[in-house]
């Protein structure tokens, strides 16, 4: 009876001290990875609008129950485009995307910010070819198919969850865009 307290004090006393150590070293990393996290949203945010001298954060939203925000491309004080960061649900993961609109609302971009989809593939939503799909459409053609030659998005083959998720989640910013903006954009 004795050697099992002995055991059990002996891992409480692990357990304990292996939690600290690892309080500790979230509290002094997370800055630094909130600080990294807004840095590489900046560049995104300037890589998805290159022509806007400024971007301005225009509001927040929240998709998924998840914070998010929108913004306002500005070049000369005129606003030239409106960005929202968005979610979409896929198969093992939020994916996290960022959708850039022109003051028509059509779609110039979009850009993946960070997923955990399957390698090989749901993480073709990454791909260029996947992302180009989008450029150009409106609300009404953000929806998935799995057929070729038409002016909604096709879906990745073998990813259909994943292509659902992100082409949902640009569907809600492009709406969200639409109804704060529509009369700016008309």
């Amino acid at each position: 009876m004795k050697e099992m307290i002995k055991i059990t004090i002996s891992l409480i006393v692990i357990f304990v001290t292996a939690g600290l150590i690892m309080a500790g070293v979230f509290a002094n990393t997370a800055p630094i990875v909130a600080e990294a996290q807004k840095r590489e949203k900046e560049e995104a945010l300037k890589k998805m609008m290159q022509d806007a001298e400024n971007i301005v954060e225009a509001g927040k939203w929240a998709p998924y129950h998840k914070h998010a925000e929108y913004y306002e491309g500005k070049k000369g004080g005129e606003t030239i485009g409106y960005i929202a960061s968005t979610y979409g649900k896929g198969y093992s993961s939020y994916i996290s995307v960022l959708v850039s609109v022109g003051k028509d609302i059509k779609i110039k971009s979009i850009n993946i910010l960070s997923h955990g989809e399957t390698p090989g593939l749901g993480d073709e939503i990454e791909k260029e070819y996947f992302k180009k799909r989008f450029e150009g459409k409106v609300l009404e053609q953000l929806e998935i198919v799995k057929v070729e030659g038409t002016d909604k998005i096709q879906a990745i083959s073998g990813a259909t969850i994943s292509s659902r998720a992100v082409t949902n989640g640009v569907k809600e910013a492009v709406k969200l865009l639409k109804e704060k903006y529509s009369g700016v954009a008309q």
